[in-house]
């Protein structure tokens, strides 16, 4: 990953010297403007995204205790079933059995419910977070529309920069554009 940054680093710097040496003067050869932003300094900067996350965090403990209460449910009936095992009938093992199976059942159905990947949670994580990423986006694409950046990228989710001068970083600009104080 590191190679494949570098190399396009390279390329953006080298491509319009070489272009110049052989006497183009094409539009695209020009020097490439652009900047990062780190998204996790910027999310710790909104309110909204601390108060969603806050929301998040309440939702899924409450699910998660659902579905334990369900499986400790479930697990009591089996240690019950172990114990009066040698006194039951065979229809008697095999309705325990069952019940028990449809208790874990249940509560596989729930943790999938909630906590599946269309689960819940992932629509309510989508509810909340989308209009304060939408924000972020457009806030982003309004000031590299306005300073002519051709690329940005979130030093927060790429792990192939090793260094980055902190002029070209935006964050803070993202933040003021947003209606945010800066730290």
């Amino acid at each position: 990953m590191k190679l494949k940054v570098l190399i396009t680093i390279l390329l953006l710097n080298i491509l319009p010297l070489g272009k110049a040496w052989l006497g183009s003067t094409d539009a695209c050869c020009y020097a490439q403007k652009f900047a990062l932003i780190d998204m996790d300094y910027i999310l710790k900067n909104i309110p909204a995204y601390e108060r969603a996350n806050e929301q998040l965090n309440q939702v899924s403990k409450k699910w998660q205790a659902e579905v334990e209460a369900l499986n400790t449910e479930a697990a009591t009936m089996y240690k019950n079933y172990q114990n009066e095992v040698v006194f039951l009938s065979k229809e008697q093992k095999e309705a325990k059995q069952n019940d028990i199976m449809q208790k874990e059942k249940e509560a596989a159905d729930l943790k999938k419910k909630y906590f599946g990947p269309e689960g819940e949670l992932f629509k309510k994580r989508e509810s909340l977070m989308s209009p304060i990423q939408e924000e972020i986006y457009n806030a982003v694409k309004t000031i590299s529309e306005n300073r002519g950046y051709s690329l940005v990228i979130d030093r927060a989710s790429d792990n192939g920069t090793i260094y980055a001068s902190p002029r070209i970083d935006i964050s803070n600009e993202v933040l003021q554009t947003l209606g945010y104080s800066v730290q």
